[in-house]
């Protein structure tokens, strides 16, 4: 995901600014893994393989984002508590 195309995004729930985190790059700074935050309602969206992941709530399953975590702990060496906090 290209860094342009993340200043255009917003939550899609209460329309405010995300903060990015980013985990992976690729050589011409492209997002390859991420979280996009929103401070005002606190939710996390991850970006996977270049993806953001922002589906509602409901549709949304913790034990299938886990998995992504843990990868990013063992390639990554990242904190995955850190980038929520």
């Amino acid at each position: 995901m290209k860094l342009n195309t993340i200043a255009k995004l917003c939550c899609p729930f209460d329309k405010h600014d995300l903060q990015l985190k980013v985990v992976a790059q690729d050589v011409e700074q492209n997002i390859i893994e991420g979280i996009l935050s929103c401070k005002t309602c606190k939710r996390n969206y991850p970006i996977v393989y270049g993806v953001p992941i922002m589906a509602p709530d409901e549709y949304r399953q913790s034990a299938l984002e886990q998995p992504i975590l843990d990868r990013w702990v063992k390639d990554y060496q990242v904190d995955p508590a850190k980038l929520l906090g």
